[in-house]
């Protein structure tokens, strides 16, 4: 059942946020989604929702997504004038193209862990899986009530009194997207997360624009944006703050562009954190430019842990001011969140990241530039251009602080940097394959070697050992025919790879075949 009609619908969504003045050209603005007076329309309240705030309403807006999902260019409506409060849901693609989740009055889960269902995951509220082409947009509010969730005795966060707080616990994000492609999210307010405000996982091709997202400074886990193994992603023309990352991006992401992001309070714009548990984790092609940060603990930041592999290059920080920050530039290879971390040899590889045009103010309680690179595996190909950091208030110049960290200074900068080294290691690690642990029935995560470090997942490996000789003579019932070969990217893995994969260029190697897809 639907009806039509748009008379529920603000036309536009809502305009994007007013953003600081910023001596530099803003991202483009948003595409609106069309919204056709013909368009299957599929209120919620036609399926029973009260919107009341405290009824549950889950159960319709399952009925209306199952409906909305077969219907080409279909429009779910979450009307304005009312709130609607719905338990942890999964909507499943995939659906029909053209797919509108049209948010105009206000989402929100049950209020803190003592209403959240014991048969619900503590850990996600909204999911949506195996979603292609979908617009989620609107001029409504999605209130996540994480009050009570920070609040939990293993949240590590400062209370009003200054006291910490262990281990985190699992708290629901917000808002979830997995395994989904050609995506856009625009011109939503959401606030009070009680984990991650959006998180895109496994994505592809994703557009953020206009979003205001806001959460007490001392809210632990509330970032604003958080992206992992996804690829393809544009975030630009939003207003966020909030007691973490505004956005964090981790590992197997790249291509990402972000753009004119007003950050602040909050931990800055981070990549990682990587390498947690010996993990392997790959970003690249990585631009911020244009935005804000301020009263923030961190400016742009790079952290990695001690003991992980992998790599991170081709990163661009560039036109971003500064406001009373701490740490307006930061690379930590050595990130703990605890004091328990013991020193490891092996590190993600950290390359080619140029910070351009990088000015404002740092808070004295930090310098405003800390580069600390692992001891065994140095940063590499760092480049400062016009960048000018001054103490806020007035107070004492502080000198930048590097560690093993190999660059270059295209301008004078302020203050002077004179702890980068000149010129190239004289060895970096090489990852040969049989470090990489290829197991079976797991994914595994390919990095080219040091200079291009595109990252590729296959779904289903499975593992053989023996010669390349051998493996070419192997009776195909004993093993699938497969062409394995010392340099990995002549090794065919069927469906073939897109345009801009392919697997890694490595010294030694391990066999092992792929029949599943790599993404």
């Amino acid at each position: 059942m639907h009806r039509r009609g748009l008379s529920q619908i603000s036309i536009p969504p809502s305009p994007a946020p007013q953003l600081a003045t910023l001596s530099v050209s803003a991202a483009p603005a948003p595409q609106l989604a069309t919204l056709s007076e013909s368009a299957a329309v599929f209120s919620v309240l036609s399926y029973g929702a009260v919107g009341d705030g405290y009824t549950d309403d889950t159960q319709a807006f399952r009925m209306a997504w199952d409906a909305a999902c077969q219907i080409e260019s279909a429009i779910f409506l979450v009307p304005k004038h009312y709130s609607f409060m719905i338990q942890s849901t999964n909507f499943t693609g995939p659906c029909k193209n053209g797919l509108i989740f049209q948010i105009e009055g206000i989402l929100m889960p049950p209020d803190g862990p003592d209403s959240w269902p014991k048969t619900f995951s503590n850990q996600k509220w909204l999911v949506f899986y195996r979603i292609n082409g979908m617009v989620m947009q609107g001029g409504g509010l999605i209130d996540g009530r994480g009050e009570n969730w920070w609040n939990l005795p293993c949240k590590p966060h400062k209370g009003s009194n200054g006291t910490s707080l262990p281990d985190p616990c699992d708290s629901p994000v917000a808002i979830s997207f997995f395994t989904s492609s050609n995506l856009t999210v625009q011109g939503l307010e959401i606030k009070n997360s009680p984990q991650f405000h959006f998180l895109f996982d496994n994505c592809l091709d994703v557009h953020i624009d206009s979003l205001y997202i806001n959460s007490p400074s001392g809210s632990p886990n509330t970032d604003g944006i958080h992206i992992e193994n996804t690829n393809v992603v544009k975030i630009y023309n939003s207003v966020i703050s909030n007691g973490d990352d505004c956005v964090s991006i981790g590992a197997g992401s790249y291509n990402v562009d972000i753009r004119n992001i007003t950050c602040g309070p909050s931990h800055g714009i981070s990549i990682g954190s990587l390498g947690i548990g010996h993990s392997r984790a790959c970003v690249s092609n990585i631009s911020v430019t244009d935005s804000i940060i301020k009263h923030s603990d961190n400016g742009v930041r790079i952290k990695t842990w001690q003991g992980g592999f992998g790599a991170v290059s081709k990163v661009t920080f560039k036109n971003i001011h500064m406001d009373t920050v701490r740490n307006p530039i930061i690379i930590d290879q050595y990130y703990c969140n605890s004091k328990s971390c013991i020193n490891k040899t092996s590190a993600v590889y950290i390359s080619d990241i140029f910070y351009e045009n990088i000015k404002g103010t740092y808070d004295v309680r930090s310098p405003p530039m800390h580069i600390a690179c692992s001891e065994a595996v140095p940063c590499t190909n760092l480049t400062l251009s016009e960048v000018e950091l001054l103490p806020a208030l007035g107070q004492k110049i502080l000198d930048p602080f590097c560690w093993n960290a190999y660059g270059a200074l295209k301008t004078v900068t302020i203050p002077p940097v004179f702890c980068l080294l000149e010129g190239f290691p004289k060895s970096l690690p090489t990852y040969d394959v049989d470090q990489w642990e290829v197991l079976k029935a797991k994914p595994l995560h390919l990095c080219q070697r040091l200079f291009d470090q595109t990252c590729y997942k296959s779904r289903d490996v499975h593992e053989w050992q023996g010669s390349e000789e051998e493996s070419q003579e192997a009776n195909p019932q004993d093993r699938p025919p497969q062409y394995f070969s010392k340099n990995l990217s002549h090794m065919r893995i069927e469906p073939a790879l897109p345009e801009n994969f392919s697997p890694c260029h490595l010294k030694s190697y391990q066999l092992a075949y792929a029949p599943g897809s790599i993404f």
